[in-house]
């Protein structure tokens, strides 16, 4: 029997939910790989759902069980798909429905039902998801999880840019990434002003300078206790894992080095600073960053950026290919993902397609 569920307000008795937001490549993993030192915290590899939230839409209604148990089995298929595996735990997708399907219908509030038992079974009493493209559903997680804090992380955005124009899940140009970037930011301050009790800001540069009073200041925002062993990152092994996996991760396991705040001056020409510092003028100016151009260059129009929006997309496709050429292990454990998400997508739309036919076909 399909019924509406009702809004729950409350998870007393569980971890406290922690979002890490707003963007990925800001020093992030530095961040949530000393953090888990503490046993009381919990945050594994993040499922980054925003890849899987266009999806969302083609499995109609979620009030029907069929649907929503259907969302449920992808999204489990989802962390089972990760390229770096949650340690020790694995999900029985009829149980985790069976956990949510009273409350009110989300993929977040599934997500959450798996981050949430993993870090009951890891004895966290907070626990962390790194999946920081989901500050733009802030709003609905603390309509599911009223409690929820977010720690909002910044990084100076030609650093960012430079490191995002290198990754293969963003776009392979510094204008459309600057723009990405203050989307990412202008949803951050939305949050910071609707709930500033629930945010702590903290500048990436910051954690350069040093590490141990940003992570003190962060366990005092979450309540938990600082510990020595965070400044020792070489002696994570997750950390270490992971400098394996993929050359974008390689710098892990090693603590961070101040000078590289600096490093974009020789990745990025002059008109692409300037370019950056134009569209992010403002919050440059709120977080205090120094401007090394007039911040005055002219805005690309919008065929323009679609033009960039394609070689963008051409550019990933090689990208894919050097991946596969210098390292093999980074391509395929990111293929997997990329399939599973492939697949469902294929299916949700062959079932899209049949709804449609079965609908318009004259009886």
């Amino acid at each position: 029997m399909t019924r509406q569920p009702s809004i729950s307000t409350s998870h007393a008795g569980r971890p406290r939910p922690l979002l890490m937001v707003p963007l990925r490549r800001c020093g992030s993993h530095a961040l949530r790989l000393r953090l888990n030192f503490s046993e009381g915290f919990y945050s594994p590899y993040p499922l980054h759902i925003v890849d899987f939230m266009p999806l969302v839409p083609l499995y109609g209604d979620l009030a029907e069980d069929r649907n929503y148990f259907q969302l449920v089995v992808d999204v489990v298929g989802l962390q089972a798909a990760s390229m770096v595996k949650w340690p020790d735990v694995a999900f029985d997708p009829g149980e985790i429905f069976d956990a949510v399907k009273d409350e009110k219908r989300s993929v977040h509030r599934v997500v959450w039902e798996l981050l949430l038992r993993s870090g009951e079974q890891h004895h966290a009493r907070v626990v962390m998801d790194k999946s920081l493209d989901s500050i733009h559903y802030a709003a609905e997680m603390m309509e599911l999880f009223p409690d929820m804090l977010f720690l909002n992380v910044v990084r100076d955005p030609r650093a960012q840019v430079a490191s995002m124009n290198r990754a293969i899940i963003h776009d392979f140009d510094s204008t459309l990434n600057a723009m990405t970037w203050v989307a990412a930011h202008d949803a951050a301050q939305r949050l910071v002003h609707a709930h500033p009790a629930r945010v702590l800001t903290i500048r990436y540069e910051d954690f350069l300078a040093d590490q141990e009073l940003v992570l003190r200041g962060i366990c005092d925002f979450i309540g938990l206790d600082f510990l020595p062993q965070m400044l020792d990152v070489a002696a994570s092994t997750e950390a270490r894992q992971m400098s394996k996996l993929s050359d974008l991760w390689s710098s892990n396991c090693f603590g961070p080095i101040p000078a590289n705040r600096d490093k974009f001056k020789s990745q990025l020409s002059v008109d692409e600073i300037e370019i950056i510092e134009t569209v992010a003028r403002e919050h440059m100016r709120s977080y205090g960053y120094e401007f090394m151009t007039d911040a005055n260059a002219p805005i690309p129009d919008d065929v323009v950026l679609a033009s960039r929006a394609q070689q963008s997309a051409l550019g990933r496709v090689q990208a894919w290919s050097q991946l596969s050429n210098a390292n093999y292990r980074d391509f395929v454990l990111r293929r997997v993902r990329a399939d599973h998400l492939a697949s469902v997508r294929e299916r949700l739309n062959h079932a899209h397609q049949s709804r449609l036919h079965v609908a318009t076909t004259p009886t």
